[in-house]
């Protein structure tokens, strides 16, 4: 049965009493009154009619009062806002006090080791330990390369766990990216490439509209984001893993792997035919392993981006690590953006961006910061965000840049003649280059004077193994609770400069009401004071120190 609440009647007595002691409490507060001389304030005798501009004072005073209940309102809801905030973080935390304590020691060192999963899911160690997952297994893994700077994407380490892993693991290389170097030049690296690992030319599908695809030129009322335009390379790739499937006897799983930024997850969407994969231009989209099926035989097994080693030159780990540019310090991205121009042709640089010669590279960064108007307050170009806008383009597919393959093919120690001979077996290579010359003849090409001449920083060392990842304090493990604390000390710190600000404007506001009430009263006692005025000729106003700024009647001359 429900309990009833309970009754609030009282008895007569204690009614009666409660009564007699609130008349008591008021008499006294009465009588001490009373000794400390306070009077009642004095009723405002308004504006006299006689008075001038009366509408207009009636008209402002209204204005003020009205703008001082605003701002109290303002400060009440945003006390408001504040009160349940406090409530919303101690009932969250109580509740977490209550699940342990309920739980106990064991399920609260279960829990605190989901929390730092959660925490740790944006970690290198994480991104190294689903990479890993991945090489492990797969049948066949899938270096993806740029094919702007093929040399520059290789992981030797990727390269040789793979090599030396034993069993049937097979690695194959797909140049991605193809239709933003001239044709020549991959024509050359296809064939240095070919002479170490099966290379597939590949160009991934994109969601924007291809200006290489003559079918694609008129324009579509509708775009539908699910499915992406035509890609090149994909039937050759997909012929090649299903033949290799079939020659095992078993389904295959294929892994595709990489630095950030090469495509990986975009030639999953594009073998697949539909947006299976989150891609973007931020670097380190993907961060797990995730499984997309192409057929019955076929899974592709996408993973984390490849974590570059601090010990590489600045050039690989401008264009290689995993930077976010909104948090990455500014030191870093400036650092990384000059040693991009270091390794390009300045003239061809001046060309492509359309600005005049330039000394170094902050002067660069000026000039191109006053071109695309990324202008501070007072005209200040904004150097730090043109810089991170300047790495995204390079490392995205906006710019065509190119580096030419080494002159002399030196295999790295790893790959002896038995590695490379291994690798190659099982694959149709007449077929994979029949198919890689039709590929490249489909495509049109940028122009040799119109694509930068880069140098490449040769290949880029990785970092493979969980032990080996030196982590950067607080950067990865709490990176997701520090944007939230930041986010809250930012909301506290505005709200606080709010508050500041209204309570400013509120005594502004208190002063200007009271200049308007002493010009009201002076008003008052000119008008009705002139029998005192014709028996005196001076009139004196005592004036207190805030009505010093208030109209002086007596200044006036007729």
């Amino acid at each position: 049965a429900e309990l009833k609440k309970a009754s609030k009647r009282l008895t007569c007595h204690k009614r009666y009493k409660i009564q007699k002691k609130i008349r008591e409490h008021h008499r006294k507060v009465r009588k001490e009154a009373k000794k400390r001389g306070r009077k009642k304030p004095k009723k405002d005798p308004g504006v006299p009619s006689a008075a001038p501009f009366k509408e207009e004072l009636l008209r402002e005073a209204e204005q003020r009062k009205q703008r001082l209940e605003e701002l109290k309102q303002k400060q009440k809801l945003n006390r408001q806002k504040e009160h349940e905030k406090k409530r919303k973080l101690e009932a969250k935390k109580n509740a977490a006090k209550v699940k342990e304590k309920a739980e106990g020691k064991e399920s609260s060192g279960k829990s605190k080791a989901k929390t730092n999963k959660l925490l740790d899911k944006n970690s290198k160690k994480s991104f190294c330990r689903e990479l890993r997952k991945v090489i492990e297994a797969s049948d066949v893994v899938l270096e993806v390369l740029d094919a702007r700077d093929p040399m520059g994407c290789r992981c030797p380490q990727l390269e040789q766990a793979v090599t030396c892993s034993g069993g049937d693991k097979k690695l194959l290389l797909v140049l991605n990216k193809i239709d933003l170097v001239p044709k020549e030049n991959l024509e050359k690296w296809l064939h240095y490439l070919k002479k170490e690992f099966p290379t597939v030319a590949f160009k991934s599908a994109t969601l924007m509209k291809d200006r290489t695809m003559e079918q694609f030129k008129k324009r579509r009322a509708r775009v539908d984001l699910s499915r992406t335009t035509e890609c090149f390379g994909s039937k050759c790739l997909l012929k090649l893993l299903q033949q290799h499937g079939k020659t095992q006897n078993k389904p295959i799983q294929v892994g595709v792997v990489g630095f950030p930024n090469v495509g990986k997850s975009s030639i999953i969407n594009s073998l697949k035919g539909v947006r299976a994969c989150n891609v973007g231009l931020a670097r380190g989209v993907t961060k797990s392993m995730q499984i997309v099926h192409i057929d019955k035989q076929t899974k592709m097994l996408d993973s984390p981006s490849i974590i570059a080693d601090p010990s590489n030159s600045a050039l690989a780990l401008a264009l290689r690590s995993i930077i976010d540019t909104e948090e990455s310090d500014s030191a870093d991205v400036l650092e990384g953006v000059d040693a991009i121009l270091n390794h390009c042709s300045k003239q061809q640089v001046m060309m492509h961006y359309n600005i005049p010669d330039f000394r170094n590279t902050e002067e660069f960064l000026t000039l191109l910061a006053q071109k695309r108007g990324m202008l501070k307050k007072g005209g200040v170009p904004d150097i730090e965000n043109i810089a991170k806008l300047l790495l995204c383009d390079w490392t995205g597919a906006k710019i065509s840049y190119h580096s030419q393959p080494p002159v002399s093919q030196r295999p790295p120690p790893y790959l002896t003649e038995d590695k490379i001979a291994e690798m190659q077996e099982c694959w149709n290579l007449k077929y994979l280059e029949e198919e890689n010359t039709t590929t490249v003849q489909a495509l049109k090409y940028p122009s040799p004077a119109s694509s930068i001449i880069f140098q490449s920083p040769g290949m880029a060392n990785g970092t493979i193994e969980e032990n080996k990842v030196i982590e950067e304090a607080s950067e990865w493990e709490n990176l997701e609770t520090g944007k939230e604390g930041e986010e809250e000390e930012e909301e506290d710190f505005t709200e606080s400069e709010d508050d500041q600000d209204d309570v400013e404007e509120e005594e502004k506001d208190v002063k200007e009401v009271n200049q308007a009430l002493a010009l009201v009263s002076l008003t008052h006692d000119f008008l009705f004071s002139e029998s005192e005025h014709s028996n005196s000729l001076s009139v004196s106003l005592d004036k207190t120190a805030d009505e010093d700024d208030a109209y002086d009647f007596n200044t006036d001359y007729v």
